[in-house]
């Protein structure tokens, strides 16, 4: 079996800069487990308004930032921050914009209600680091893309990124987030989806009417492989229904036992048939 070498992890979350929840524990550890299995990482996350660049040495990154991102006809500044965690040895690549992160916290406003762009908010990260990766000139074996803020990778890679040469070859996985959302799905989410040919028509068929519900179908639906944070029944069921592979829910001291097989038997689906022929 080939090994999975080059993975890419897409977090909403990391410790230490956001608040310690499991989605946070894991964008925080399961990169480092899998490093030190000698595979090779890169990690983003968004540059939510809670993280202090100061204390965490947050600085821009020039050479990556500058391009501008269209999200719903509306043109949005892309700009790369970066900062390490020196203790393991990991570099973090941070995707801000003022619009959608400044001064801004994550899913909830200050008074506890959902903000109305989060569609918005993923989407552009979404495609923020991807085409961050293209500048990189990196090429991911394996996309781990984890919670509602990095659902919408699975679709571009499969769609709007499948012919682009940082991401012809690569698999994606995905987890679902575990936070509680109620707000709808909403109206203009043509507009956000839209980027070359992913178009709506990717949600047809999920029957959900909440955003983050039908996000965690989105992303199921285009992934390779499932990596479950924790049960969901609901979802489990969905991913089965797919015919998708699935990893349940790993204690965190067996992420590096557990995940960087599931990479590689993901990584060599097809991969046989692809070199025979």
């Amino acid at each position: 079996m080939t090994k999975a070498k080059k993975i890419l992890f897409v977090t909403q979350e990391m410790l230490p800069f956001v608040p310690e929840t499991e989605m946070a524990q894991m964008g925080r550890y399961l990169p480092q487990a899998v490093q030190e299995k000698s595979r090779e990482i890169r990690s983003f996350m968004p540059k939510w308004g809670i993280i202090n660049e100061r204390r965490n040495q947050l600085h821009e990154v020039i050479r990556l930032s500058g391009i501008n991102i269209v999200v719903d006809d509306t043109d949005h500044p892309l700009v790369i921050k970066v900062a390490s965690i020196p203790a393991a040895r990991m570099q973090i690549y941070f995707i801000d914009n003022d619009d959608f992160f400044d001064k801004r916290k994550l899913a909830f406003d200050e008074n506890g209600k959902e903000y109305e762009d989060n569609a918005e908010r993923a989407a552009f990260y979404a495609r923020g680091v991807l085409e961050t990766i293209k500048k990189l000139k990196w090429s991911p074996d394996i996309i781990h893309c984890l919670g509602w803020m990095g659902s919408f990778l699975p679709l571009y890679i499969k769609t709007a990124y499948a012919e682009e040469p940082s991401f012809r070859d690569c698999k994606v996985i995905f987890t679902p987030s575990t936070d509680k959302l109620t707000s709808a799905v909403p109206a203009n989410m043509d507009g956000i989806i839209a980027f070359r040919n992913a178009t709506i028509s990717a949600t047809r068929g999920l029957g959900e009417k909440k955003l983050v519900p039908m996000l965690n179908k989105l992303g199921i639906k285009y992934a390779d492989g499932i990596g479950f944070l924790a049960e969901n029944e609901e979802l489990a069921k969905y991913a089965e229904g797919l015919d998708k592979p699935t990893l349940q829910p790993v204690a965190m001291e067996d992420f590096g036992i557990h995940y960087p097989t599931f990479y590689d038997t993901i990584w060599n689906v097809g991969r046989v048939e692809e070199e025979e022929g």
